[in-house]
């Protein structure tokens, strides 16, 4: 048998790195606290818009995004056909929207270093503006129209890769209860043990923890510096062509999905390990909507959520081996980025524990660089504070 991998985390970077870990032979374990695709996962719009959320410069976080978003095709139809289970990918493009003309200068210069990237991106006026998207408010001078990006429908595709994971052998274990105590740092391999006092063994740990990841900072011998931000979220009841494409402003998005609604989001604000829904997070995304399209102006919300982000303070994710740590991998910290940085991550993940050069260079998302004291052994166990990942 191959290497045992032990995964800590059920989200959608957890179920990736198990997916592409099972597909290269390795024996998966994945623990998860609660249920799969429970948090974050669960909650996103599922953009897919490496070129939309990077808008500055080509750093290497933009290459990162680039990277995983140029797999998503060939792994997402890889993923639904081991499940059976469709994960509805669109490919209807976005538009970044300006409302003033001093708005329209920085779109022209993102368009020249984004386009010798792929993007194939064009600034759209007036009829053209309009003919692309004919519902958007009379108020839009101008649009950034980049017709590569696209969308899934993030519950769906947290599925399939949960049965993709089963149907390839992955042990899943969901309701495991808090994680209480990490045991690694011996020849033995890793182990966790729960709050219950169940344990789980494998030859190498990963972590993908995402907002609980400082809940492991003992294990890594610092703290990783993720904390939870609530993203807030709301939904309307229409036909999806009514909005055709990925609509961002500077005040929110909406993304149309098949099942007959038009996701808004996302009011963000910090409010600890809390995911209750507040009026004042919906009612900005609501009057966002009414100002940039009026035709939904006053229609009730059909459905209101939340989820906690995994934020870094430099808003990239830890992604690699900590220093002194052969036997640990993390992969968290993805942000807004989750869905769209999942089979990039399971990539690296999955060339990190083959031993193998990562495809691109990750050494900005070192897991260990907010902090100069990583140690380079620890306890046999390490206790851990009761939270879920």
């Amino acid at each position: 048998m191959g290497e045992h991998v032990l995964i800590v985390g059920g989200g959608i970077i957890g179920l990736s790195c198990a997916f592409e870990a099972a597909r290269r032979g390795k024996r998966v374990t994945v623990v998860e606290p609660d249920r799969f695709g429970g948090q974050a996962s669960g909650a996103a719009a599922g953009m897919l818009a490496p070129f939309s959320e990077n808008t500055e410069q080509p750093d290497s976080f933009f290459d990162l995004c680039l990277y995983s978003f140029n797999k998503y095709d060939a792994w997402t139809t890889a993923v639904e056909q081991i499940a059976g289970m469709d994960v509805e990918l669109m490919r209807t493009g976005s538009l970044n929207i300006a409302f003033h003309e001093a708005d329209v200068l920085p779109m022209q210069t993102r368009l020249l270093w984004q386009n010798a990237r792929g993007a194939r991106a064009e600034l759209v006026e007036g009829a053209a503006l309009r003919k692309l998207e004919p519902r958007l408010t009379e108020r839009a001078v101008a649009g950034l129209h980049c017709p590569e990006e696209s969308h899934v429908y993030a519950p769906k595709l947290v599925v399939a890769l949960h049965e993709a994971c089963r149907r390839l052998g992955v042990r899943l274990v969901d309701y495991a209860g808090p994680i209480a105590a990490v045991h690694s740092g011996t020849e033995a391999g890793v182990a966790v043990t729960t709050v219950s006092g169940e344990r789980y063994e494998g030859d190498r740990l990963v972590i993908c923890a995402g907002a609980w990841s400082g809940a492991y900072a003992n294990t890594l011998g610092f703290s990783p510096e993720v904390h939870p931000i609530r993203g807030q979220i709301c939904a309307f009841e229409s036909a999806p062509s009514e909005v055709k494409h990925m609509v961002f402003t500077s005040q929110a998005y909406w993304v149309g999905k098949g099942n007959g609604t038009i996701v808004c989001g996302a009011s963000e604000d910090v409010a600890g390990f809390d995911t209750t829904v507040t009026e004042r997070g919906i009612e900005r995304l609501i009057r966002a909507t009414d100002r940039s399209f009026p035709f939904l102006a006053g229609k009730p919300t059909v459905k209101r959520w939340a989820g906690l982000r995994p934020a870094t303070r430099d808003g990239r994710p830890l992604i690699g081996i900590p220093n002194g740590r052969a036997d640990i991998v993390a992969a968290t910290g993805h942000y807004r980025n989750g869905i769209l940085l999942s089979p990039g991550t399971a990539f690296l993940v999955a060339d990190l524990l083959d031993g193998a050069n990562t495809e691109i260079d990750i050494s900005d998302c070192r897991p260990e660089r907010f902090s100069s004291t990583a140690a380079s052994s620890r306890p046999h166990a390490q206790e851990l504070v009761a939270l879920e990942v």
